[in-house]
């Protein structure tokens, strides 16, 4: 690889995972407030599957001229920071790009991010496992601050085994929650390991709240009783909700603070994470497809 440039994966002409290509574009040494990364892995998610596939093109959330970055989250070291950055060379991170509308993403070999977007991965945690964290964990946390205390009540968490669902099971259940985690029947061990009850019935409803990690919609919001709460993860479309619902959704922002905390609590196994596959970057096709496919319980993540 030359010194000048570094590989990463874009989208030109969204038309499913096999229209993603690695293009080459120059280094960048990092500004005020600014690091360097050297990326070590970058977790694969749903929501880069709805890049390439144009969807976010399509309700305007993308309108890059040229092409559109890939990836949220990432984990590597430090190769350097811009001036105010107390972050030293050769410190592990792991952080997220937010946003849609980007020409760079964390597919990629290097990363130049605001040092607001990072944390510090503690020891003891694995790479691969870190970069998990940082947009699923933050979303999750972000969710539950919506959600509130939860004082007992009961609280529906949809696709509880998932990336998402798993996280807010257990931040749902220190803000008092009484959860129960909507999974499919060969997910009940891993849920009722959350310390969550479970079901797999979909149509029984009456929760004072539900998160909707899966995205289900309005095939999750009747599921609230009149009065409760309905808190899902596609802000840019509310579903109908019952009478006196309240209906918000999330949208994931960076917080390094927030972040380092989540990820303390992972090296600590207080918040789970699994790993499902580990591919190259040059794989960065086979694992959108992948991810595409559903059914994949943990993380695919590319080794750049």
């Amino acid at each position: 690889m030359s010194t000048t440039t570094f590989r990463t994966a874009v989208v030109r002409d969204p038309r499913g995972p096999e229209s993603v290509e690695i293009v080459d574009v120059s280094v960048r040494e990092p500004g005020a407030g600014e690091v360097r990364v050297r990326i070590e892995a970058a977790s694969v998610n749903p929501a880069d599957v709805w890049v390439a596939d144009g969807f976010f093109h399509s309700i305007g959330l993308v309108t890059q001229p040229e092409h559109t970055g890939l990836g949220w989250d990432f984990a590597g070291t430090v190769l350097s920071a811009g001036e105010g950055v107390d972050i030293a060379a050769g410190t592990r991170v792991a952080g997220i790009v937010p946003g849609f509308d980007r020409d760079f993403g964390s597919y990629a070999e290097e990363i130049v991010a605001p040092v607001a977007w990072v944390a510090v991965v503690p020891d003891g945690l694995d790479t691969a496992a870190a970069t998990t964290v940082p947009l699923n964990a933050l979303t999750a946390d972000q969710l539950v601050g919506l959600l509130g205390e939860g004082d007992g009540r009961r609280l529906l968490v949809t696709g509880a085994a998932g990336a998402v669902g798993g996280f807010v099971v257990r931040l749902a259940q220190q803000r008092g929650w009484a959860v129960t985690g909507l999974a499919r029947p060969s997910d009940e061990a891993f849920v009722r390991g959350l310390g969550a009850e479970f079901t797999a019935d979909d149509t029984a409803g009456g929760w004072d709240a539900v998160a909707d990690a899966a995205g289900l919609q309005e095939n999750a919001a009747p599921l609230v009783r009149d009065g409760g709460l309905f808190v899902g993860v596609r802000p840019a479309v509310l579903p109908e909700a019952g009478p006196g619902v309240t209906v918000r959704a999330v949208s994931v922002e960076p917080d390094a603070a927030r972040l380092a905390a989540l990820l303390d609590a992972t090296a600590r196994g207080d918040l789970p994470t699994k790993v499902a596959a580990e591919l190259p970057l040059d794989a960065v096709v086979e694992a959108l497809q992948t991810v595409n496919k559903g059914g994949v319980r943990g993380r695919v993540v590319l080794r750049p």
